[in-house]
């Protein structure tokens, strides 16, 4: 997939202090659906700045992010590929992970999004004051790349670290982030707690020495599970993928892979095993005949539901459980 060089920057007319990634005169070319939403807060008041990124790419993107030196930007990439580049390292991002950044003086970061239909991700920008503020007190607890920042309020390099794996509280966080459960009047009082809350969660060196791969394998486990309640609730009228994307806090296509990976079955395979196994307790308790048992789990048509039912234990649902039952050895 060929790259398209485009730089993205501020569209003329926009304030100093909002830097949502734009094309000089819109969208560069290969991009669909661009919304870049700035959330709350502006570095030169609040000293900092929500912003909600979304887009979709048929090429692959070069930009760069222009942050004002010695601010330190975390990112919570809910969706599609990035790889952010210094001068001496690079670190790619996945669907489902946050890390983050620190401009320095040897210019701004280079980022690439791949060419994927859905990217999103929210930023948080941090300035030096604020940092220093609200962390110089806890120095031997942070990241040990916050350490200059604090002390200068500068870097000579810029600097990026991470990334780890979003749990379903982290994503379900840049939900909530985007739709405030508060009042317009409360924003100013619940977005600085929210800036807080996402420090606390990255800023600081891990409690534990659990490794990357660990965590994002119990955040997989996590997502899975809840999927599993949510279908296993609802049989009969299962939410959609996207519904269920949604409570589980991820992207619907990242939430489909994670569980393909994780149960070797796709979700709608999963539902109609599920199905299949409480129909198959209810004829074979007696309790419901077999038009009884199919509408019970969610099917209308006699003849959809006999046909899964047979692919499932071998013997059409009238015979259950006699005429499934395999012989010995």
């Amino acid at each position: 997939m060929r790259s398209n060089p485009a730089i993205l920057s501020r569209r003329p007319g926009e304030g100093a202090d909002c830097r949502c990634w734009r094309a000089e005169g819109g969208p560069p070319a290969g991009v669909m659906r661009w919304e870049c939403r700035p959330l709350f807060g502006e570095l030169g008041r609040e000293g900092f700045r929500f912003e909600w990124h979304a887009f979709g790419l048929e090429e692959d993107l070069e930009w760069r992010r222009e942050l004002p030196e010695g601010c330190v930007e975390i990112c919570l990439n809910l969706a599609g590929r990035a790889m952010i580049r210094t001068g001496r390292s690079e670190v790619r991002f996945l669907p489902g992970t946050a890390g983050c950044y620190c401009a320095g003086a040897d210019g701004p970061l280079r980022a690439r999004r791949w060419a994927e239909p859905n990217h999103g991700f929210l930023t948080l920008t941090l300035t030096p004051a604020f940092l220093r503020e609200h962390l110089a007190s806890h120095r031997e607890a942070l990241h040990p790349m916050l350490e200059e920042v604090l002390a200068a309020g500068r870097l000579a390099r810029s600097r990026v670290w991470g990334p780890q794996p979003l749990d379903s509280a982290g994503e379900r966080l840049v939900e909530t982030l985007r739709t405030p459960p508060v009042a317009p009047a409360a924003l100013p009082l619940w977005y600085p707690c929210k800036a807080h809350e996402l420090m606390a969660r990255f800023l600081f060196r891990q409690a534990g020495p659990e490794l990357f791969c660990s965590r994002q394998q119990r955040a997989a486990r996590e997502r899975v599970d809840r999927v599993k309640q949510l279908l296993e609730a609802n049989l009969a009228e299962p939410p959609s993928l996207q519904e269920i994307a949604r409570q589980v806090g991820c992207s619907a296509f990242h939430l489909s892979r994670t569980f393909s990976r994780q149960t070797g079955l796709t979700i709608p395979q999963y539902l109609r095993q599920k199905r299949m196994e409480a129909a198959a307790r209810m004829l074979a308790a007696g309790t419901h005949n077999v038009t009884e048992a199919a509408m019970a789990v969610g099917y209308n048509s006699l003849s959809h539901f006999s046909v899964a039912f047979h692919e499932t234990f071998g013997c059409c649902p009238g015979l259950y459980p006699w005429g499934c039952r395999k012989p010995a050895g």
